[in-house]
């Protein structure tokens, strides 16, 4: 007994879904969207980035690819090591939690960091060029 063609179309609707935020132009972002737009803008859109990220996760690349095109989302075990491998997609999921601050701490931290290697960097080139100079 097959199920009639009405049947296989209905799909349990119990009113519950991810919370909608807002990205930087006003327009609303979900949780598979959000996933998307992170993943295009860490890895890009090609066929190979799809290869990319299911070797990362373990994933079968067809899963990815539903990811990537804001299909379906990754499940718990694939997005913890999505955020160990992605910065946007940490932020992505720090912006829908509502953490905006969480993200601009990371930021200035890293950026902290990076200003402290090119002050090294600043110090070994000077160091390095007083060591050139002849004396006279």
């Amino acid at each position: 007994m097959s199920l009639t063609k009405k049947a296989r179309k209905l799909r349990s609707n119990t009113g519950k879904a991810f919370p909608v935020s807002h990205d930087e132009n006003g327009k609303g972002v979900g949780f598979v969207a959000g996933i998307s737009q992170a993943l295009r803008r860490q890895y890009g859109g090609t066929p190979s980035s799809v290869k990319v990220v299911a070797r990362l996760t373990g994933a079968n690349e067809r899963a990815v690819k539903n990811w990537f095109d804001a299909k379906n989302g990754p499940n718990g075990e694939n997005l913890i090591i999505l955020l160990r491998h992605s910065s946007e997609v940490l932020e992505i999921l720090l912006h829908l939690a509502d953490h905006d601050e969480l993200i601009i701490a990371r930021k200035f931290s890293a950026s902290r960091q990076m200003l402290r290697e090119m002050i090294v960097m600043i110090d070994e080139l000077e160091l390095a060029s007083t060591e050139r100079v002849p004396t006279q």
